[in-house]
């Protein structure tokens, strides 16, 4: 296994890491042997959220007795100081644990995360439970560019997490901004939730990158496990025909693939697109139904309040059939 130090954390971390997502699926007994697994094969870095339901709490129960061979990452979409701080104390609970490596503000947007930052804003609590020695670093996730670049100005990030893979390169400059900045850099939707069928070619190819830290593929099984770890061993250079690959996989997508890149807002009806496709995308390829819905009924504005204007259409650099899309999300979701 490689391991690379996170940014200026001073974390060494597994270039491969667990995503903790897609154990919601799965039976709380059933995260150890997974944990174990990782533990025999080097893999040190595990992710979860306060968001991903009970996945905070089966890694505390499976991390009994092996807490300390883990660097240990969550993430809470608190945006006040109050709901932060309550939230790091449900993160101990879970976690079953006195001390958090990594906590992480989970997808703000720009007028969040000037929330975040703001008076009595979730920064001050996450300073305050590092500075008390509670958790050891602060970093923040992202779908959005306007986002990650946000964040490469603020003093007190350490790490950030965004999609990146064979199909969603939009923040490749930023990331390398990211790399030489000395803030680490945290690949998530490496397999791009599920819709890269070619494991080892996706993996590999981020594996290959100088500026990724740490890459977190979700496992809830231990095939997987296994298919993921023979990717990362393989170190051979891409070939020309896994460039060709990667370019007829670009074009296949393209044609239907949100990158969430934001580019169609502002929708007409306050549609948050992209967060429809995202959780269409946990519906359809993680098998998180139920989690997926329950996301899904908490927007405002669903798919089916499309009234067809095409507006978002015009904006989209990927020409993605938008409207079509919706429609398709709208029949899925119910509403």
């Amino acid at each position: 296994m490689e391991y690379r130090v996170l940014g200026n954390t001073g974390l060494c971390v597994s270039k491969m890491g667990f995503g903790g997502i897609p154990i919601q699926r799965i039976k709380s007994e059933e995260t150890r042997p997974l944990l174990e697994k990782l533990m025999a094969a080097g893999v040190n870095y595990i992710d979860t959220a306060r968001g991903y339901t009970v996945s905070e709490s089966y890694l505390g129960a499976a991390l009994a007795g092996i807490r300390e061979h883990f660097v240990l990452a969550t993430k809470s979409m608190a945006r006040t100081k109050e709901a932060m701080k309550a939230d790091i104390e449900t993160s101990f609970c879970n976690l079953q644990t006195d001390y958090i490596d990594l906590y992480q503000v989970h997808n703000p947007n720009l007028a969040q995360l000037e929330q975040v930052i703001g008076p009595d804003g979730a920064l001050e609590a996450l300073l305050e439970a590092k500075a008390a020695g509670k958790i050891g670093h602060i970093g923040i996730t992202a779908h959005a560019k306007e986002v990650f670049e946000k964040a490469l100005e603020l003093p007190w990030v350490e790490t950030v997490m965004f999609p990146y893979n064979l199909v969603e390169t939009q923040g490749e400059e930023l990331i390398e901004r990211c790399h030489q900045k000395g803030i680490g850099f945290i690949a998530m939707k490496p397999l791009a939730g599920g819709a890269l069928e070619n494991v080892s070619l996706a993996l590999r190819f981020l594996a290959q990158k100088e500026a990724v830290d740490v890459i977190i593929p979700g496992m809830a099984e231990e095939k997987e496990i296994d298919q993921n770890l023979a990717a990362f061993a393989d170190h051979t250079p891409l070939s020309e025909e896994e460039g060709a690959e990667i370019i007829r996989i670009r074009a296949t997508l393209g044609t239907h693939f949100c990158r969430r890149c934001n580019y169609c807002a502002p929708c007409s009806v306050g549609i948050s697109i992209p967060s429809v496709f995202l959780f269409e995308g946990y519906l359809s390829r993680y098998g998180l139904e139920n989690w997926a819905k329950d996301r899904y009924q908490t927007m405002a504005k669903k798919a089916s309040d499309c009234i067809g204007c095409g507006e978002c259409e015009k904006r989209c650099p990927y020409e993605l059939p938008i409207r079509e899309m919706l429609r398709s999300a709208a029949e899925k979701f119910g509403a």
